[in-house]
């Protein structure tokens, strides 16, 4: 959908006086505080946050899918939704692709389709744990990890023929995420797996281009419910170190048994130089894949502030990592719900940027408890709403995201160009 610029500026009219009032308070107390705003304001406008191509279509369950109506029929549509996406919040500028469910039949075309609408191509992703119609071996017991050497072959190969494409569209970076596991004891030797992995693993390796990077998810159960391969940061880390330095692990806030400390993995990572990318949801129960910051919004603040920190530290050296949502819901509006995780991101981010690490720093070599939470309770309670509007503004897009998908209908009118039944790919 094409939105114009005469819209957004309209819509804006209508919010700025109350926002200029909002941010006026905030910059004033941010402002006696110590803090620069015009500073906080371009750190804000900088962070992008990449929206997967398998994100736009309802999500479902095991139980049952409920389309919306409106859903991308093809890639072409899936970037025109990104696109719009884009022109609302300028804060989601990158598309990720989940191959196969979303080949470039004309990587040129599609290549210029999202230049067009202001996009890049973030990480491809390979997919090598669901079967595709006419596939001549299983992935039922397994891909990078199987016993059967042709197997893995064919594992290894589809990975190859995921960074071609990569390589058509820009994109710099592969994420690998393996279902590969057991579901029962004794139907697999632990430590074979593992090797079989990595030797997998080494011949994507180095079929890698010299400038990009391969990043390593890890999840520790689904759909196999006894053991993963790659069941947690540990084995993940064990991984990238034994390929290379251009091998890093890929943090899911959704890939976590309960009560996990995360932050604490993503403090560890970035100390080895080794963190690579996040996928951002939010889960009460296991991997939920709910919006993100719907649930443990502190815990998203604590995880930013590990970030910040880390990749702020001059006497660190992990890479800026790379940044995107994971999330499929079957009872929001998906692309509704993109927009709001978009901008939970970025109010966790803000939140994150408002710690005094200095002061934080010399409270833990006191041991001053109540001092450091202070600090950091202080920052998480900061309305910064007002900031990350601002930041928006000044790059052209609408104060309020959401309400100006509802104001334009936009999923109505997607429904009347696509109709009720269609069923976008992927999940």
């Amino acid at each position: 959908m094409n939105i114009l610029p005469g819209q957004i500026n309209g819509h804006n009219d209508l919010l700025e006086k109350k926002h200029r009032r909002d941010y006026q308070y905030l910059e004033n107390k941010l402002t006696d505080d110590g803090h620069d705003t015009e500073e906080l304001v371009r750190k804000i406008k900088a962070l992008q946050v990449a929206i997967p191509s398998w994100a736009l279509g309802t999500g479902g369950t095991r139980f049952g899918r409920f389309p919306g109506g409106g859903e991308p029929r093809n890639l072409e549509e899936k970037i025109g939704d990104i696109g719009t996406l884009h022109k609302l919040n300028r804060s989601s500028g990158a598309i990720s692709l989940h191959i196969p469910w979303d080949i470039p039949d004309d990587p040129k075309a599609i290549l210029d389709l999202a230049k067009d609408n202001d996009l890049v191509f973030d990480a491809v992703n390979s997919n090598t744990f669901q079967d595709q119609p006419r596939q001549a071996h299983s992935y039922k017991f397994g891909s990078l990890a199987h016993t059967e050497e042709a197997i893995r072959d064919r594992s290894i190969a589809h990975n190859l023929e995921v960074i071609k494409y990569g390589e058509l569209l820009g994109s710099k970076s592969l994420t690998v995420w393996l279902a590969d596991g057991t579901c029962f004891p004794g139907q697999q030797n632990f430590r074979k797996a593992f090797m079989r992995t990595l030797e997998s693993l080494q011949e994507i390796y180095a079929g890698l281009p010299h400038d990009w990077k391969m990043l390593i998810e890890y999840k520790p159960y689904e759909p196999n419910f006894y053991s993963t391969v790659i069941q947690d940061w540990g084995s993940s880390h064990l991984l990238a170190g034994k390929l290379g330095n251009r091998a890093f692990s890929l943090v899911d806030l959704g890939h976590h048994l309960p009560n996990t400390n995360i932050e604490q993995i993503v403090a560890l990572l970035i100390m080895e130089g080794k963190l690579g990318g996040f996928h951002f949801n939010d889960s009460k129960y296991g991997d939920d894949d709910l919006t993100v910051g719907s649930i443990k919004p502190y815990q998203l603040f604590l995880v930013f502030n590990e970030l910040v920190e880390g990749i702020e530290n001059p006497a660190l050296s992990n890479p800026t990592p790379a940044w995107m949502i994971d999330a499929s819901h079957n009872v929001k509006d998906p692309l509704e719900d993109l927009l709001q995780s978009v901008e939970a991101i970025k109010i966790a981010y803000a939140r994150a940027l408002l710690v005094k690490q200095h002061e934080l720093e010399e409270a833990r070599e006191q041991n001053d408890v109540v001092k450091a939470q202070e600090l950091l309770q202080n920052a998480f309670r900061t309305d910064v709403r007002p900031l990350v509007a601002e930041a928006r503004l000044r790059s052209t897009g609408a104060l309020d995201p959401v309400g100006m998908f509802r104001e334009l209908a936009i999923r109505q009118q997607l429904i009347t160009e696509r109709g009720h039944k269609t069923i976008s790919t992927g999940l």
